[in-house]
């Protein structure tokens, strides 16, 4: 597939979790788009595809994967990628992503993002993975940036650097995830303006943003509490390096109303226009 560039800006959104369906289903949401997790609407039929396709008809959704396993040197698993296609082909969905990670081992599946040696072995891997997808899948995959917690001793490469060379072989592009870089940055004491600026910024389709928390020797990415200000700035400078790109907000755990959620995305809203306003100020 052929790189883009100058991605189109496609709005503001939040993962749709099930606390929130009635609310967003009756439209009280100030939401371009929503995210749901592929694997939980990947069964034809039920309540959960019932009520996806009643989003659906109110909003763009975007399907978020966690069980590709595009580092796997097992290869995908086929009847995983048609059941995704089949629900691409209903949803017809914003963007389709999944993790620089691998969780299966033959019919084994984890259920966990495994972090992947940055060798020049497992580059080949997961390209021939991605070209895969892509070609069953019929479009471009978007490539999200892992949190870490353990490095490898025969990493050859950076994860940015990496990541750009799995853009430049496959046609891919990237769903940046703001709170994972400043999480990995801080578990190995790198520097996350160098990790944003060493990715190949016409590739950022997406980004995520999310809270962290502290265990006992490592930043852990939970998902379970506000965006930071650390993440918050780190944020404006990736929209300063890559433009205004669809941003959303993720929760997983302690789930707050609605409201709450949306005033956090406004934070995000704000940070975009006064990024554009600099950026066409910079350029008259």
């Amino acid at each position: 597939m052929t790189p883009s560039s100058n991605p189109p800006f496609s709005g503001y959104g939040l993962g749709l979790r099930k606390e929130h369906y009635s609310l967003v289903l009756q439209g009280q949401a100030r939401l371009d788009f929503v995210e749901v997790i592929s694997e939980n609407f990947m069964v034809d039929g039920g309540q959960p595809r019932h009520i996806l396709r009643q989003v659906r008809e109110q909003l763009p959704v975007a399907l978020h994967g966690v069980s590709m396993s595009i580092g796997s040197a097992d290869g995908l698993d086929r009847d995983y990628l048609a059941r995704l296609r089949a629900l691409v082909d209903e949803i017809d969905p914003l963007f389709v992503s999944d993790h620089l990670s691998w969780s299966r081992i033959g019919a084994f599946n984890s259920h966990d993002l495994l972090p992947l040696p940055y060798t020049s072995e497992t580059l080949d891997i997961v390209c021939a993975n991605i070209d895969l997808a892509q070609d069953v899948l019929g479009r471009r995959l978007l490539v999200e940036n892992p949190s870490s917690y353990v490095a490898f001793a025969q990493d050859a490469m950076s994860e940015w650097s990496f990541l750009g060379a799995v853009c430049e072989r496959t046609g891919c592009e990237l769903l940046l995830d703001v709170n994972n870089v400043y999480v990995s940055a801080q578990n190995h004491g790198q520097d996350a303006l160098a990790y944003l600026e060493g990715l190949p910024a016409d590739r950022v389709r997406q980004i995520h943003l999310a809270g962290h928390s502290q265990g006992r020797d490592l930043l852990i990415d939970t998902h379970d509490t506000a965006v930071c200000a650390a993440v918050w700035r780190l944020y404006e400078h990736a929209v300063a390096l890559v433009g205004r790109v669809a941003t959303m907000i993720e929760r997983d755990d302690a789930i707050p109303p609605l409201e709450e959620l949306l005033d956090e995305l406004d934070v995000a809203r704000a940070i975009g226009e006064r990024v554009a306003t600099a950026r066409r100020q910079a350029a008259a």
